[in-house]
């Protein structure tokens, strides 16, 4: 196994679209070592894409936000601004691993893994992420949520990777959230994961929403039925429950040792309101 630490684009690019083998981008290690290390894959070459600057770099470009792929969770936990900007996203990050994990993982690494349990995703679907996304064949922008295609599988091409996301600029009165459940508070993954995200008028009726199911199907969900329970509402109680009854009729899980179909079917529901109940009163302040 070769390891490879390129310094600009161009020559990540170089090496990706050079290789015959099984070739393996590098973040913050915390996925592709481990899977390393089980036995789950042998690559011949490992790229790791830490030392190039513009997958390092946190910016706020007028109000809209650029963060690297390979920008550590921690580093991000410890950006004020960001974390004000879009705390639900944060919500999530904070969730990645343990205190020790999030120092070297990246949230382009927890999107590219392509887990359905990623806790990141979820928010970042519902914030309305764009991944920059670089190839032999040049450039192109994907939505976060059409990375992950199924469990360890991703729409990217052969010698692609993913250089940065791009969140757009928040309307006022807008909030976001994301919450979990599992059986231990930290080192386990999602049995089922919810992250909404809304804007209110100035009367304090929902005008837009979007809700992401995570955990609960082979990738992270977009439900629509969900965000049009609380459009056009005071996100009341009536909304409330019909916000819950769709994000319960849109799981698709399975049963495994972690939970079964139905406590999960329902959770995803209980979820989304404690989720869209957090994302309420972050818009009102």
């Amino acid at each position: 196994m070769r390891y490879e630490a390129p310094e600009t684009l161009d020559a990540a690019i170089g090496l990706l679209a050079g290789q015959s083998g099984q070739v393996k981008v590098l973040a913050g290690g915390t996925d592709v070592l481990v899977q390393i290390h089980a036995d789950m894959i042998e690559p011949d070459v490992i790229v790791d894409i830490k030392k190039i600057a513009e997958m390092r770099e946190i910016a706020d470009e007028d109000g809209a936000w650029r963060l690297g792929a390979a920008v550590t969770g921690k580093e991000l936990m410890d950006n004020a601004a960001f974390n004000a900007a879009w705390p639900g996203v944060m919500d999530g990050v904070r969730l990645i691993g343990s205190v020790q994990v999030r120092g070297r993982a990246t949230v382009g690494g927890n999107v590219c893994n392509a887990s359905p349990a990623a806790d990141s995703v979820p928010p970042m679907i519902t914030s309305r992420a764009i991944a920059t996304v670089i190839g032999p064949n040049g450039t192109r922008e994907v939505p976060v949520q059409d990375i992950a295609t199924g469990p360890g599988k991703t729409s990217l091409e052969a010698g692609e990777f993913v250089v940065s996301f791009k969140f757009p600029k928040r309307p006022a009165r807008s909030g976001d959230a994301y919450l979990r459940f599992t059986p231990r508070t930290e080192m386990d993954i999602a049995v089922v994961g919810c992250a909404v995200n809304l804007t209110l008028d100035d009367a304090g009726i929902c005008t837009d929403a979007i809700v992401s199911l995570g955990a609960v199907a082979a990738r992270a969900l977009i439900v629509e039925d969900a965000a049009k329970a609380l459009i056009g509402t005071p996100v009341d109680e009536a909304a409330m429950d019909a916000l819950a009854a769709a994000a319960s009729a849109a799981a698709t899980p399975i049963d495994d040792k972690r939970g079964t179909v139905e406590f999960r079917t329902e959770v995803a529901g209980v979820l989304a309101q404690r989720a869209a109940a957090i994302a309420l009163e972050r818009a009102k302040s």
